[in-house]
């Protein structure tokens, strides 16, 4: 007889870096982030149509800090060094802080996880919609949302199969399209230099203090900034180094895009169209069509990114008695490749919903940032109950919750404000979600005080004889059981009536895969 307990261990591949590891986290880690200059500056830039140069510096500074103080500190140095045996994301996070006497924990990781589901609903219909929306600058009368629903059909199509074969081109595309983003930028950087002045976060506090409806404005400047749960979450996929390095190359060459983009409103004042979205507007007039070609296409790399990155949620969810179990398929051979039919078919259902309520970019975008508000909220909690049982001071601990629920709260409160203007969508699907995991759960828990559980070791002797006992018939040369106990050298006593008084298995050998 054999007993093991489960593991997981990462790739040395993925954890050193590597050319190819570099680029490999490009196509699949920065999707969603990176398609946020879609409809960033065109959100913000409608939030307060009597804008000035100061509230676009402004809000260009808001993005900068942004993407510095929550993406760049908070996930990328702080975040992905709490993995669990190479994985991460908020499940991941709480399998490490779950056996803390603070039981009340679990609550954060469902509220937590079904937020980020919620937010896999709107993202691909969001992000592919902002990019076919660009036809309407060659002619206004392109039919966006059959063009949007026939791709996002196609795109949950193929999840049955796989992606591996189309999967090694993302990133090759995906380092061309942060290199556009960065040329778009510098080439329009020079329309008005005084853009320039967003690196002082001086201009970010002005924005806040002088301008009316900041709330809505933060709403705006939040959308740069969503793709950082993603982040976190595909570390399994990448390791942290390549995520670490190559996130350096794509924030440049966001920052850039950012820039070139605040200089041209600021550079076109009073000679821009109301519903006009300047990320297509910076392009020179030959190079619109291949930048609507390169937009769909990054378009679809990120909503792959998300569906995956559902898939392997749910996965976790079932392994930590959030989510029932379910039929799970692996369709290639590569790590964490997964494809659950139930919940593609539910992505698939919600996207669909979304665009057809919606309709536009413009409407997804209130319904947009409410529900990833609170992932990044239960984020920094669990982290920050990670990192006092990691032996950081108290006082370190309690700065980084105070920083980040701060600015967090106020992105939170910000985007309440989008409620009646679609956040009920992603909060009733989160809700619906929540009310699942938190159900399953407790029903788990409940059920698992009636289990009883018995020393193995009081076993083995009989069970030795059952193999041994050539009247018996055999039943296989090895039985494999999995046991849940949290006590080593324990199992459940169902586990042990299978085996002796059910029907006596005799076999060549016997595994007990503990997993705890």
């Amino acid at each position: 007889m054999t007993t093991g307990t489960s593991s997981h261990s990462t790739s040395p591949t993925v954890r050193r870096i590597t050319a190819m590891g570099l680029l490999v986290t490009i196509g699949i880690v920065f999707g969603d982030i990176g398609t946020s200059p879609l409809y960033v500056m065109k959100t913000i830039m409608h939030v307060y149509p009597a804008y000035d140069a100061d509230y676009i510096i402004g809000a260009v500074s808001c993005v900068i800090w942004t993407l510095t103080l929550q993406t760049t500190l908070k996930y990328v140095i702080i975040a992905l060094r709490a993995d669990n045996k190479g994985e991460g994301g908020i499940l991941a996070l709480f399998s490490l802080v779950r056996k803390l006497p603070h039981k009340w924990l679990y609550i954060v990781a469902a509220i937590g996880a079904s937020t980020l589901l919620a937010d896999g609903v709107i993202t691909p219909a969001l992000t592919v919609t902002s990019a076919v929306e660009g036809l309407c600058d060659i002619d206004p009368r392109t039919p966006v949302v059959p063009i949007v629903l026939t791709i996002i059909t196609l795109i949950f199509l193929a999840q049955r199969s796989g992606t591996s074969a189309i999967g090694r081109w993302f990133g090759p595309f995906m380092l061309i399209w942060f290199l556009m983003l960065g040329i778009l930028g510098i080439m329009n950087i020079g329309a008005d230099n005084s853009i320039f002045h967003a690196f002082n976060p001086y201009y970010a506090v002005k924005l806040i203090v002088h301008y009316p409806g900041w709330m809505f404005i933060l709403g705006a400047v939040f959308l740069c900034t969503t793709g950082a749960e993603a982040l976190y979450s595909d570390l399994g996929h990448c390791g942290r180094l390549n995520i670490s390095v190559s996130w350096i190359f794509v924030k440049i060459m966001l920052i850039l895009n950012y820039l070139g983009q605040g200089a041209w409103i600021i550079a076109h004042k009073g000679a821009i169209a109301s519903d006009a979205n300047p990320f297509y507007a910076i392009m020179p007039n030959g190079f619109l069509i291949a930048g609507i070609i390169m937009s769909t296409g990054a378009a679809i790399i990120a909503s792959q990114a998300l569906i995956s990155g559902s898939f392997t949620l749910i996965s976790e969810a079932i392994n930590l008695d959030f989510w029932p179990r379910m039929h799970i398929k692996y369709p290639g051979t590569i790590k964490g490749q997964l494809y659950v039919p139930a919940i593609n078919m539910f992505l698939f259902i919600g996207c669909v919903l979304t665009v057809v309520i919606f309709r536009s970019s413009a409407r997804m975008e209130a319904a947009y940032g409410l529900a990833i508000t609170v992932t990044m909220l239960t984020t920094t909690v669990l982290l920050g109950f990670y990192l006092r049982s990691r032996g950081v001071a108290s006082w370190i601990t309690a700065l980084f919750m105070l920083v980040f629920i701060a600015l967090e709260g106020a992105f939170f409160t910000a985007n309440v404000f989008k409620f009646m203007h679609g956040g009920w969508f992603t909060v009733l699907i989160a809700g619906l979600l929540c009310a699942v995991m938190l159900a399953w759960h407790i029903g788990r828990r409940v059920r698992s005080r009636f289990i009883d559980y018995k020393p193995l070791d009081g076993y083995v002797d009989i069970i030795n004889d059952i193999r041994n006992d050539r009247e018996i018939a055999k039943y296989a040369s090895n039985v494999v059981y999995i046991s849940y106990s949290q006590t080593e050298g324990q199992v459940e006593s169902k586990l042990l009536y299978s085996i002796i008084n059910k029907q006596p298995k005799r076999a060549d050998h016997y595994w007990i895969v503990r997993i705890y």
